[in-house]
């Protein structure tokens, strides 16, 4: 099935404590003006504050769930964004060069102050989403501390953050937080199902692993060739140490020029090293895991792993060629480069 975006999206698993919260929130009449909504990329977390938001417009529910129907109006109006009473706030397209803009500026921000001012339209919650509210600049920073610092009454933001550690600490002090956790695998399993059915099993059961929890990463990775570029990663990880720097050239080619490839393989092999780290360090890890950390000191592990990070961040934010870089990494691995 087409996954539907976080705004249309019904299906929400592996959340019930963070879904409990808010639903004794809601129907205690203790609704905290600001929710800060927090966990890794792609766990769920938009979803959550769209299935909030729907469930704030919509009323206080009877059954035990913030569920709402995908037929009731409520629902319908959010997913084509044309609800009166909610504001959605994100990075916006440049207009110029087709592209998104790296942060929020703080004309968006300063539009919650007039919108969550005014009488709800339908006589109920005005609700704003802040997507990426990790990338409010200092003065779009500043301008949501003002909202946050005299909240209206009737009215409540929900800030969707990956990195709440880029938030101004005022701005997290001011914010009720509900952290989302990795799905765990059956619910995981039950999404990819759902979302994958033209996989195979051993197909689903390998995204879920190298997912990690995220269902979003793991539909990226489902479109990315993910599956293919990790068996890829697998046989270079299992052939250390007796991999040269042709087998570099031969993963650039096998890559080609594909504009995800290149941040696919290279997020890939920092998440094997770090599962190989985490499983060695809680004395989990599996027979290759072990061997190849015997490779290297632990230490020395998370070192490459910080300069793998700084090779992609550094390639992409300059332009440089992928095709070097990849063989650049692949001699970082092998010890060569």
């Amino acid at each position: 099935m087409p996954v539907p975006e976080p705004r249309a999206n019904p299906l929400l698993l592996g959340h019930d404590l963070a879904e409990a919260t808010l639903l004794e929130a809601l129907r205690a009449g203790r609704m905290h003006h600001a929710w800060l909504i927090t966990g890794p990329e792609g766990v769920g977390k938009a979803t959550l504050a769209y299935r909030f938001a729907r469930r704030l417009l919509a009323g206080v529910p009877v059954e035990d769930s913030l569920t709402l129907d995908p037929s009731h109006p409520v629902f319908r109006r959010v997913a084509a964004n044309s609800h009166a009473d909610l504001r959605v706030i994100e990075r916006e397209r440049n207009e110029k060069t087709g592209r998104m803009k790296t942060q929020i500026a703080v004309d968006a921000v300063r539009e919650i102050t007039g919108f969550m001012a005014l009488t709800a339209a339908e006589g109920g919650w005005r609700v704003v989403i802040l997507d990426g509210a990790e990338d409010l600049n200092q003065s779009s920073s500043n301008a949501l501390l003002k909202i946050l610092e005299e909240p209206p009454p009737r009215a409540v933001l929900l800030l969707v953050c990956s990195a709440p550690g880029r938030l101004l600490p005022t701005i997290r002090s001011r914010c009720r937080r509900l952290r989302l956790a990795p799905v765990p695998d059956e619910a995981m399993q039950r999404l990819m199902a759902d979302y994958l059915p033209e996989l195979s099993g051993d197909e689903r059961d390998r995204l879920v692993t190298i997912a990690e929890g995220s269902p979003g990463r793991a539909l990226v990775l489902a479109e990315a060739e993910g599956l293919a570029i990790a068996a890829l990663v697998d046989r270079l990880l299992a052939d250390l140490p007796g991999v040269t720097p042709v087998r570099g050239y031969d993963i650039a080619d096998a890559l080609g020029r594909s504009e995800t490839g290149f941040s696919t393989f290279m997020d890939l092999m920092r998440a094997g090293i770090a599962s190989a780290v985490r499983d060695s360090v809680r004395g989990r890890a599996d027979p290759d895991q072990e061997r190849l950390m015997a490779l290297r000191p632990v230490g020395a592990w998370g070192d490459l792993w910080d300069g793998l990070t700084g090779l992609e961040d550094g390639t992409e934010r300059f332009a440089l060629d992928k095709r070097q870089a990849i063989v650049a990494s692949v001699g970082m691995l092998s010890g060569s480069g």
